[in-house]
């Protein structure tokens, strides 16, 4: 009997419980009376809009010459028209379209074969690094002049002035190889001058221009700036081409249009 009397004394306060204390219910849903809800969240405090950070414009980039364009004797990643594509980001983004550089090519045939190439490559900006090969090929100065405005001059057709970057021509005969060059002194010559060609011919017609010697002209003091094979530049030598040449072409490709 007196289990029974306990059993339902501990029932009784189960249910005494159950009907006077809290209930929780889902938030947004109406309580019942006597039950307390849970406290509302605060209010979320507005999300800023991220800044927007402007892309850099796009531009397609062909690059046009010899073997000092199309970077023989070393990766590809380490030629300069590559280089100075990762150079100029973030203010720039060059898409390098076409490296049209062949081994042992001249001003004339840059015209021949390179410049029909833009036809259906929608360049943006062009660079036109010709030259070498005149010269150890034993062409005159004259020619070299005529075939430099021509390209210049077709160029100029296809984009304005602020879009076409000219190299000069590093000496090869200061390499190990080069040197062996029985005329290397005459050959030495030859290139500084079609070089002041080059650049008259560039500065004439308001395109950009870049000499490259300062860098070019430390290989007797510095091996490393010369390639396995001994007579092109090393990945390291045209990564000091890079450093002069990427804030001219920066400036121009930044300019308005």
């Amino acid at each position: 009997m007196r289990r029974l009397m306990l059993a339902m004394y501990m029932s009784g306060a189960v249910l005494a419980g159950c009907s006077g204390g809290t209930v929780l219910e889902p938030p947004g849903e109406g309580s019942s009376t006597g039950s307390t809800a849970l406290p509302a969240a605060p209010a979320a405090s507005p999300m800023r809009a991220p800044t927007a950070r402007s892309s850099p414009r796009s531009f397609r980039y062909v690059a046009l010459g010899d073997s000092y364009t199309i970077g023989t004797a070393i990766k590809a990643r380490n030629r300069w028209p590559n280089q100075l594509v990762r150079a100029l980001l973030p203010d720039v983004a060059l898409e390098l379209a076409a490296n049209l550089g062949i081994n042992g090519r001249t001003s004339a045939q840059l015209i021949e074969e390179q410049l029909p190439r833009l036809d259906s490559l929608e360049a943006d900006f062009v660079t036109v690094l010709i030259g070498v090969n005149d010269v150890f090929q034993g062409g005159d100065a004259d020619t070299y002049q005529a075939n430099v405005r021509t390209i210049l001059d077709d160029l100029l057709e296809r984009l304005p002035a602020k879009r076409i970057l000219v190299i000069s021509t590093p000496d090869y005969t200061l390499t190990p190889e080069g040197a062996k060059d029985g005329h290397a002194a005459s050959k030495s010559a030859e290139i500084a001058h079609f070089n002041e060609i080059l650049h008259e011919e560039a500065r004439a017609r308001g395109v950009g221009w870049v000499d490259i010697s300062d860098v070019a002209d430390r290989v007797p003091d510095d091996p490393t700036l010369v390639a396995h094979d001994g007579l092109h530049p090393s990945g390291k030598q045209y990564s000091g081409w890079v450093e002069l040449i990427a804030p001219v072409a920066r400036e121009l490709l930044t300019q308005d249009e």
